[in-house]
């Protein structure tokens, strides 16, 4: 029994001691090893590594890319206008031991790129006025701070990859006054577009009125040379008729004299001698009559 329980204690010794010399390297790690915080060595790759017990420390670090959301800062503009942004840096450590001796480990690294790309960003963005940071070159802009950035950030072991803004606005205190301003100006916009409109469409009603006129007058015009003409004709085929049979054509005027004047149930008291009944008798009667 007592050689059980020492074969036990031995065991929990070797393991304790083992734990103390063996670890593992994973593949997303980066590991350097101290003893009394002097660096001795660096560990790259993943697996089974090893170190004194007791007196060496094994220091972490990651080896994926890392984020830095900075808070939302104020910047002036070069037109000294105010503007927030909230830049974002995405980095890794690039020398862990490089890393371990200026900034010792992330929150520090964040602290040291978020006071860097801080000083950055606004040297860059007092040399801009406010449209150019908000608009197209804004990518440029950014550019310019992560290279800059960059080649600080050397120093301190840490790569940067890139510095974005995720979003850029006007202070709340001045948004309203701004977004005043600009509806205000879409206003004036939209009264001279209206202006504008209504111009255009004086001047279309009124080449319409215009056309419209010319059109009648027009028509007007070959309606009167048509009636013209028909009443000459018609004046001339009457002559002809009235030349060929005049008889005829006194008989048939004083048919349609009757269809004008006397209408159905009518009654109407004339002279027996008169001319407009001489054909009412006989046919004859009436060119008797007439010579």
């Amino acid at each position: 029994m007592t050689k059980l329980i020492s074969i036990l204690i031995l065991l929990v010794v070797v393991g304790i001691i083992a734990g103390q010399i063996l670890f593992t390297v994973n593949e997303t790690e980066q590991v350097i090893i101290t003893q009394f915080g002097e660096y001795k060595r660096t560990i790259a790759e993943p697996g089974l590594a090893y170190k004194t017990p007791f007196v060496q420390t094994v220091n972490r670090f990651d080896r994926r890319i890392l984020v830095s959301d900075a808070p939302n800062a104020e910047y002036l503009t070069q037109d000294k206008k105010r503007l927030v942004a909230d830049p974002i840096t995405r980095w890794r450590i690039s020398d862990p031991l490089q890393f371990y001796k200026t900034v010792r480990d992330e929150s520090g690294a964040r602290a040291r790129l978020d006071d860097l790309v801080f000083s950055e960003l606004r040297r860059e963005v007092a040399s801009h006025t406010f449209d150019v940071v908000i608009g197209a070159k804004r990518e440029a802009i950014m550019d310019a701070v992560a290279a800059t950035v960059r080649e600080k950030a050397r120093e301190f072991g840490i790569e940067v990859v890139d510095v974005r803004i995720k979003r850029a606005d006007l202070p709340r205190e001045v948004q309203s006054s701004v977004f005043a301003r600009m509806q205000a100006e879409r206003e004036r916009e939209a009264k001279r577009y209206r202006s504008e409109g209504e111009e255009e469409a004086a001047k279309l009603r009124a080449e319409t009125d215009k056309e419209r006129t010319i059109i009648l007058a027009t028509a007007e015009q070959q309606a009167q040379k048509l009636r013209g003409e028909g009443d000459a004709m018609a004046t001339r085929i009457y002559a002809e008729a009235y030349g060929k049979d005049p008889e005829f054509y006194t008989f048939l005027r004083s048919l349609q004299a009757y269809e004008l004047f006397v209408g159905k149930r009518s009654t109407l008291f004339l002279s027996t001698d008169s001319d407009l009944f001489r054909y009412l008798g006989s046919p004859t009667a009436g060119a008797s009559k007439s010579k």
